[in-house]
């Protein structure tokens, strides 16, 4: 490659300027260019202006003018990448092989180890008694008393006797407690993961399965007894999931899970969860349904089923969910004048209870109600392992989901509070909350945004908060629980649905969407749409799989754009959208929006070649079919000269002759009317061993010789700033775009290559003798100046010519 002058690289800041902002002045050459009748394209003196807005608030309108005028030049020579590489002293990376450290040991690294997977031991020591303490005991009692009734609740909605979710949330909280990495968040019971629990253990044990023979009614504690095992294996699986990919570092996984598909799944969720709470508040018995539109088979046997009602359990309900929304209002308006909010569910939970058993709801009006329940704790039980084939699908989902939630509220408080989250320890912290948790018969849990507010807003610092829950909950199980015996199941009903309106009013995310990104509004509905129909795991699957899709397809339709030079500076816009920016005379500079991969390089190809305007492909077609022509008239000239074929071999395959035909008498056969000048046979035998005369000769391969159209400009410039990464599809891609477009004598240059693609490009085995790194330029201006100064470049050797 044909390099300038040398040339210094200066930067510096003028006396008269102080401080001031930046104005790039870029000098490549001592003089201006002019190409082809073009703007006036500068490599000397190329600006920028960049104001700095605090100051100008400063300065008076003067002397803001002034400051606009005043310049920091940079002078710099024209860099390709084996110049940025030489001035920059490029040295390759060292790569650290990280699986030596993992078997490394120290006493250090020991420690590292022990605080990384045991959290506690690093906070709790430098725990403050005086500061904190208060606050978390505080808090611990208000997300205790609204552990109580949603626990109760959320065990309905997994199919499971209320005591169960009791359990479930002490043990899970207190595991927690030790391995969490979230002050914040609130780890227990929670809607969505019920309902997902649910449709598992009334898909394994469903009602059916257990009637009695003599009186075809339901053997409930047989029943039951099926789907707590079903449930508290389920968790166990669902926590060595958890387990084993945070211990793998498998945290990212959650990214596949972007927000709109996280908001619209636990808005269907929540509409499953209302749909399966109908059977308590109008007191049916209805069939246990799952799997795909099991969710529409319980609607429309809803209201089959609705005059079978039972008015007491219904008026019950209604009355619960009035107070509870009473309360919540309330809560809302006194939100400032409330040192806590009022425990509107815990009170309603106590006043259903003791209405129950004064009035006798149970006996007088048919009002379903809690039963017994036992005031101890459960000894461990192993989980089942003829279950884990029928599980583990449902498991991966709820293990996901239930991380997924977690870890987006703990990022949430994380960054609230200025600390940091691990994702990796906490699907540890979660796994092992519902692994242990699953051995003492609970059933997989996640983190509550209600309970996490609450535990926040009430002064909690720390998961002691969460630990003293977890203590008032086990004082509720072994001495209070069996008090709640007489409480309405209709009531807990009511309180789940209430609880559902933060949930429900996700459904504005339509709205919003349609204004701000229609693609995820499309995500969105694909998504509710799936989960309302194909039920909770499918429908999760089915998002993810449609939402990765949606990310190919977008990056195989890319915006392809022809840049322009914007005036005055080095910056290259689409000439569609700045009607200023102008493409610089005989230079075409191309870019992608998207990465180029095995799924759109053929698109890129065929966008870069109608974009150039110039139809590549037949240019080429046409040009090898004269060039055919050509060869046979040229044999038939030999013949009719009586050329000896031993002679024109021995003396090799590259022949010049100086033939002054144009190819419109060679297509006629006129050879006798045109001007041509053949020559002699001897003349041939002496051209062919010199070789001398080839310079001379005129290149009978060349577009203009051949009577074709030549395109408009004479360099392509592909800006690659967009590649993240390149692969052998795109690799040959290039390639074939460099043979192409030289068959049509356009040069190709690149431009803007970020460093770890150029490696990727070296160890592909892309740079050769024809394209090198002088084709690749530090910045798509660099390679605009270059191409100007190399208008055309004609072959070495007119000989070598396209061979057929």
């Amino acid at each position: 490659m044909a390099h300038g002058p040398s040339r210094s690289v200066a930067c510096g800041i003028f006396p008269d300027q102080g401080t001031n902002p930046c104005l790039l002045n870029r000098q490549a050459d001592s003089q201006p260019l002019r190409h082809q009748g073009s703007p006036l394209i500068r490599s000397s003196h190329v600006k920028r202006d960049l104001p700095d807005r605090d100051t100008q608030a400063l300065l008076s309108t003067t002397q803001a003018m002034e400051l606009r005028r005043r310049d920091y030049r940079v002078e710099r020579p024209l860099l390709n990448q084996e110049q940025l590489e030489e001035l920059g002293s490029q040295t390759s990376a060292t790569g650290t092989l990280q699986w030596r450290t993992w078997f490394q040991c120290s006493h250090a690294r020991a420690r590292a180890l022990l605080l990384q997977y045991f959290p506690v031991l690093a906070w709790l020591p430098q725990y403050p008694v005086r500061d904190w303490l208060l606050g978390d005991l505080l808090s611990g009692l208000s997300v205790a008393i609204m552990q109580l009734p949603q626990g109760l609740a959320y065990a309905l909605l997994a199919g499971l006797p209320p005591v169960f979710g009791l359990y479930s949330s002490f043990y899970p909280v207190f595991i927690y407690f030790l391995f969490g990495t979230s002050r914040h968040i609130s780890v227990g019971t929670f809607a969505v993961m019920s309902v997902m629990v649910g449709s598992v253990t009334e898909s394994l044990a469903p009602d059916e399965a257990f009637l009695q023979a003599l009186n075809s009614t339901v053997n409930v504690t047989a029943r039951d007894a099926a789907r707590v095992q079903a449930a508290s294996t389920l968790s166990v699986l669902v926590g060595l999931f958890q387990v084993g990919l945070g211990l793998v570092h498998f945290g990212f996984v959650v990214t596949y899970l972007s927000e709109p598909l996280v908001r619209a799944y636990t808005t269907a969720a929540s509409v499953q969860v209302f749909v399966s709470q109908l059977k308590y508040v109008f007191g049916l018995h209805l069939s246990s349904r799952s799997g795909p539109l099991s969710l529409i088979y319980t609607v429309l046997e809803v209201c089959w089923k609705l005059p079978q009602t039972v008015v007491g359990t219904m008026v019950t309900a209604v009355v619960a969910g009035v107070v509870l929304l009473l309360v919540k209002l309330l809560n809302d308006k006194l939100r400032r004048q409330l040192p806590m909010p009022l425990p509107g569910e815990l009170l309603t939970l106590i006043g259903a209870t003791g209405i129950s058993y004064g009035v006798g709801l149970q006996h007088r009006f048919g009002v379903d109600v809690v039963g017994k329940i036992p005031a101890r704790l459960l000894p461990p039980v192993a989980p089942s392992p003829q279950l884990f084939a029928r599980l583990v699908g449902n498991a991966f989902a709820i293990a996901v989901v239930g991380f997924a939630i977690a870890i987006s509220l703990g990022k949430i408080f994380a960054l609230r509070h200025g600390y940091r989250v691990d994702s990796n320890q906490e699907l540890v912290a979660l796994g092992l909350s519902n692994l242990i948790g699953g051995i003492f018969q609970c059933f997989p849990v996640s983190c509550s945004m209600s309970r996490s507010l609450v535990q926040e807003s009430t002064g909690g610092n720390t998961q002691v908060a969460g630990a003293i829950s977890s203590l008032f909950i086990l004082i509720i199980i072994v001495k209070l629980g069996e008090l709640f015996q007489d409480l309405p199941k209709a009531v807990l009903a009511a309180a789940i649905i209430v609880n559902l309106k933060g949930m429900l009013m996700q459904f504005t995310d339509i709205c919003s969407l349609w204004k701000a990104n229609r693609v995820d509004l499309l995500i969105w509905l694909v998504t509710f749409v799936a989960t309302i129909l194909l039920n909770l795991d499918l429908g999760l699957a089915v998002a993810v799989v449609f939402s990765l899709l949606l990310v190919v397809v977008r990056t195989q339709l890319p915006h392809y754009s022809v840049l322009g030079q914007v005036p005055d500076t080095d910056i290259y816009r689409d000439v569609a959208e700045y009607s200023e920016a102008r493409e610089v005379p005989g230079v075409k500079v191309f870019r992608s929006s998207a990465t180029v991969y095995f799924a759109n390089a053929e698109l890129y190809s065929d966008t870069l070649k109608q974009k150039c305007g110039v139809n590549v492909d037949h240019l080429i077609s046409q040009k090898k079919k004269l060039l055919r022509k050509q060869e046979l008239k040229l044999k038939r000239l030999q013949k009719e000269n009586k050329l000896p074929k031993q002679a024109a071999a021995s003396k090799g395959t590259s022949i010049s002759i100086n033939v002054n035909t144009s190819v419109i008498d060679i297509e006629s056969n006129d050879v006798e009317g045109s001007k041509a000048k053949v020559s002699t046979g001897t003349e041939l035998e002496g051209i062919a061993a010199s070789g001398q005369e080839d310079a001379k000769a005129p290149d009978m391969s060349s577009l203009k010789t051949l009577g074709l159209p030549q395109p408009d400009f004479h360099s392509l410039i592909l800006d690659l700033s967009s590649l993240s990464f390149v692969d052998t599809v795109c690799l040959k891609s290039l390639k074939n775009i460099f043979r192409d477009f030289r068959e049509i004598e356009v040069e190709v240059y690149m431009a803007a290559c970020h460093s770890p693609v150029v490696t990727q490009l070296e160890a592909g085995h892309f740079f050769d003798a024809s394209i090198t790194k002088q084709h690749l330029f530090a910045s798509v201006h660099d390679a605009v100046i270059f191409a100007l100064q190399h208008p055309r470049s004609s072959p070495v050797n007119p000989v070598l010519v396209t061979k057929l």
